[in-house]
């Protein structure tokens, strides 16, 4: 049996994440994956998505164009290429992946993991041993038990798609729905979004929710509320009947699930190595990422805390560095992450909302907010207003929440999670000066 230091189950933002900070102390690490390298963010999540995001932008960017004086002529749009171009860009990242592991000494194996005791993974056969076993295996998307659902598909068949359909119905009200929903319908589909209740992002401040719900509709798409799908039939055209909670039924070329994702933990064995998993399959853990069983940790997506790449990377990276870096303290402070929808306009957003500061403080919480239509958009046929609000606590009126959705917010929002992280007021805030014309700028002109 082959021993190591450290065994990462799950060559994910996780798993890849540990193992090459271990490595770096010296460690002796392996990762084990069935599937391609990186994970979901690299293959069906942040970097697939974020280029549909790109081309969903720069749809948007050619229908402004003539309020700044071009003569646009849209010839329409390559689907195709576009899935070409974006897979190559994936493929490549998988191959960097792959050599990165082996100049780092990280001894890759290719197949299904499972646990035969607390300190002993077997491979398709091949067992492995070592004192640390990370589980860092991920989530997959779930598809609710109703009559048809096989028919649709989730955001993982959305980057297999060839084609752009024509008409698509998003069921979800996450970020993963409304993020999919404004690509396809800046690309060119008819677009529904159906959700169960009033509002999408139902834990995002309710100016946030308000100001997205009122720019989803803005775009063209069609937000049906109260309703769910109830059945799904392939007509003989090869459209699909959607019949709906409400009695009502929709015709589309294509069903997409957004519904939530579920923890990637069955068929892992954990309860060979004694290790806790919660009836929903997440791993508990305390602070320090470790379960109930002492040598074995869980990282990212399937501990059920902060689903977010980031998160995953540097919780994995903190974990190392306790364990091999000589620093027995170091571990994640979950408060405090940001976090960003790449919507249309883009959501960025740090600390509390007012109603969890509300909850928590009463009124020692103090709020401001503004509206503004953003200069990128003064010469808009269809002109977008950027919405934000600062959360501010006690007599100092430390900003313990910043929320904001408009042009730029993605990018802008990294340095204010530094400052609120950092303790800063709003008379620290207030005390910068102003970089104009700049939307950021409001965030510390606001009163």
């Amino acid at each position: 049996m082959d021993q190591y230091d450290l065994i990462a189950i799950g060559a994910g933002s996780g798993g890849l994440s540990v193992v090459e900070r271990a490595a770096s102390y010296g460690a002796r690490c392996a990762v084990i994956e069935s599937g391609r390298l990186g994970g979901t963010c690299v293959n069906v999540g942040c970097v697939p998505k974020k280029v549909m995001w790109f081309a969903a932008h720069h749809a948007h960017a050619l229908a402004e164009a003539a309020g700044y004086g071009f003569d646009v002529e849209l010839r329409g749009h390559d689907w195709g290429a576009l899935k070409r171009a974006r897979d190559g860009y994936v493929h490549g990242i998988n191959d960097w992946y792959a050599g990165y592991l082996e100049r780092t000494g990280v001894t890759l194996l290719r197949g299904h993991a499972r646990c035969v005791d607390a300190h002993t993974v077997e491979v398709d056969g091949r067992r492995l041993g070592a004192p640390h076993i990370a589980i860092a295996t991920g989530g997959r998307a779930q598809v609710p038990a109703v009559a048809g659902a096989e028919l649709g598909i989730t955001s993982d068949g959305f980057f297999e798609l060839e084609a752009l359909p024509r008409r698509v119905a998003v069921v979800g009200a996450g970020y993963i729905a409304v993020e999919l929903a404004g690509m396809l319908r800046a690309l060119g589909a008819r677009t529904s979004l159906l959700l169960r209740k009033d509002e999408p992002l139902r834990e995002f401040d309710a100016l946030i929710r308000e100001s997205l719900l009122a720019a989803l509709r803005a775009d063209g798409i069609e937000v049906l509320t109260r309703t769910r799908p109830t059945r799904l039939e392939r007509l003989p055209d090869g459209s699909l009947r959607v019949e709906r909670s409400d009695g009502a039924a929709l015709e589309v070329d294509c069903l997409l699930w957004a519904v939530g994702r579920a923890p990637n933990t069955a068929g892992l064995d954990l309860a060979a190595a004694g290790v806790h998993v919660a009836p929903d399959g997440t791993m508990p853990v305390d602070d320090y990422q470790n379960t109930n069983v002492p040598g074995v940790y869980a990282l990212g997506d399937v501990t059920g805390r902060a689903a977010l790449t980031p998160v995953a990377i540097a919780a994995g990276r903190r974990l190392a560095d306790r364990l091999f870096g000589g620093q027995p303290e170091r571990h994640l402070d979950y408060a405090n992450i940001a976090t960003v929808v790449f919507s249309h306009p883009p959501i960025g957003t740090v600390g509390l909302t007012e109603a969890q500061a509300r909850a928590a403080h009463g009124d020692a919480v103090q709020v401001f907010t503004t509206r503004f239509t953003p200069m990128l958009r003064a010469f808009s046929a269809h002109p977008r207003e950027t919405a934000m609000k600062l959360v501010c606590l006690g007599p100092q009126r430390r900003v313990i929440g910043v929320h904001a959705i408009g042009d730029g917010v993605d990018e802008m929002l990294q340095g204010f999670a530094v400052a609120v992280r950092m303790g800063a007021t709003k008379r620290d805030f207030d005390d910068t000066v102003a970089i104009h014309p700049t939307s950021a700028e409001e965030l510390v002109t606001m009163r």
